[in-house]
């Protein structure tokens, strides 16, 4: 048997590879700016990069979302409520994916996101690029640290699932 919470963790690992590669190709297109006589293809393919950095993200919360907690949120505010939705701890389902000071430098990137999504990439502001790009790095690390966490939760309800499967006692892999 091959527990829902693995394929979890690979559906993450995966988005997460994904969304890293996106962050990084923005940076790299960001630093080549600096030496082009005319950056703005270059800046566009930071902002299309930064939208997939996010996007990247978002199916990662969405995952978690319908696998564990029941369902994802609707409406206009979706993509805020769901960025919300993973700073919550939800009582003997799972702990916070992220902390709170990640969900807060994500909303900028969900700004961002939407910005770029109605807007036409001629009126790009060079330096909301350049602001977003330089928060990549320590936005990364948070998230890498809260990735982690997360990981070990899910290899505890894991080997809880495991153990409920062969008739084993198990304890909750989420107490709070």
């Amino acid at each position: 048997m091959i527990p829902r919470y693995r394929l979890l963790q690979e559906r993450i690992r995966s988005e997460w590879d994904d969304a890293r590669r996106a962050a990084n190709k923005a940076k790299q297109a960001f630093e080549a700016t600096r030496t082009e006589a005319d950056p703005s293809f270059l800046l566009d393919s930071v902002a299309l990069n930064l939208h997939g950095f996010y996007n990247g993200l978002e199916r990662i919360f969405e995952a978690i979302g319908r696998e564990l907690d029941g369902g994802v949120p609707s409406g206009p505010n979706r993509h805020h409520d769901l960025l919300e939705q993973m700073a919550y701890s939800l009582r003997e389902v799972r702990p916070p994916v992220i902390r709170a000071e990640t969900r807060d430098r994500l909303d900028e990137y969900l700004r961002f996101r939407h910005l770029i999504r109605n807007l036409y990439t001629w009126n790009l502001d060079p330096e909301l690029l350049e602001r977003r790009v330089a928060d990549l790095t320590p936005t990364l690390d948070a998230l890498d640290a809260d990735f982690e966490q997360f990981r070990a939760f899910l290899d505890v309800a894991t080997l809880a699932d495991e153990d409920e499967a062969s008739g084993q006692a198990q304890s909750p892999p989420h107490e709070q």
